[in-house]
């Protein structure tokens, strides 16, 4: 979905936002001086993975952009408190919780409105591609660097505690913020049973109420979604969460769910 206005032969006038996972491929694109989104597109990803793809499509492989932000899906990561990280230190933090491959490398990213530093595993020819393709103008993430930033967008000055759920392609998301945040984790999904089982635990050992505490749901789903109808089994208030706020977004994407591409579209804040 392109908005008329998008004119790719100016990439300096748009940010250009990636969010990839082990089969496919989101991408945004959002103009920077309007501060709105003209552009959302979704592939599948073969063995060449995004370099393959880029190759192919008109405008993904451009140099020139204001500003790109590729953020990778996957269970490599983990948040440490900002003040007792130490740039250096990213395979050592990462090891307690991943060993990264032969194929991959350990990157950092910062979050100086949580405190937090998100460090994480990437693949490596991926990261190569990403520099040679867009320079210093190109930076990684991990997708909860960007689910945090939207949150933390979307949620202002709130206190309140709140569990967020991202169901993504095989794999769950769970935030619970309230003044701070108090967690974020990712777990392996197949089933709208695992997604439910998840849920109930978390809450259990945040001290959560199924019957009286708020759960906000984004992610790749639809309203008569298995997961959704199992969750609203267990949970009492259970809901679809809106798109990130304080951004505008094209009449093309009136037609998209507005709680689907809330990691994507939160890459806008990251």
């Amino acid at each position: 979905m392109r908005d008329e206005t998008f004119d790719p032969a100016n990439a300096a006038a748009y940010n250009l936002y990636l969010l990839a996972g082990p089969a496919r491929l989101n991408l945004a694109v959002a103009d920077v001086e309007r501060n709105k989104f003209v552009a959302l597109e979704e592939y599948q990803l073969g063995a060449g993975g995004v370099p393959t793809l880029a190759a192919q499509h008109d405008f993904l492989a451009l140099r020139g952009w204001n500003a790109v932000r590729l953020a990778i899906t996957g269970r490599a990561f983990t948040l440490l408190p900002g003040p007792l990280f130490r740039a250096g230190d990213e395979a050592t933090a990462l090891r307690l919780h991943h060993t990264p491959s032969a194929t991959e490398i350990t990157r950092y990213t910062t979050h100086p409105g949580l405190e937090l530093v998100n460090v994480f595993a990437a693949s490596a020819p991926l990261a190569d591609w990403l520099g040679a393709t867009y320079g210093s103008g190109g930076r990684l993430l991990h997708h909860t660097s960007a689910l945090l930033a939207g949150l933390v967008n979307q949620r202002g000055a709130s206190s309140l505690r709140r569990l967020y759920l991202n169901p993504g392609q095989q794999e769950l998301t769970l935030v619970v913020m309230g003044s701070t945040l108090e967690y974020c984790n990712v777990f392996p999904c197949s089933t709208a049973e695992d997604v439910v089982y998840y849920t109930i635990l978390v809450m259990q050992e945040l001290a959560l109420d199924p019957d009286q505490d708020e759960v906000t749901v984004w992610g790749d789903l639809t309203p008569d979604s298995a997961v959704f109808a199992l969750l609203r089994t267990y949970v009492r208030n259970v809901h679809f969460g809106p798109r990130p706020a304080n951004v505008q977004y094209s009449y093309r994407l009136n037609d998209v769910f507005e709680y689907r591409y809330f990691d994507l579209l939160s890459l806008h804040f990251a």
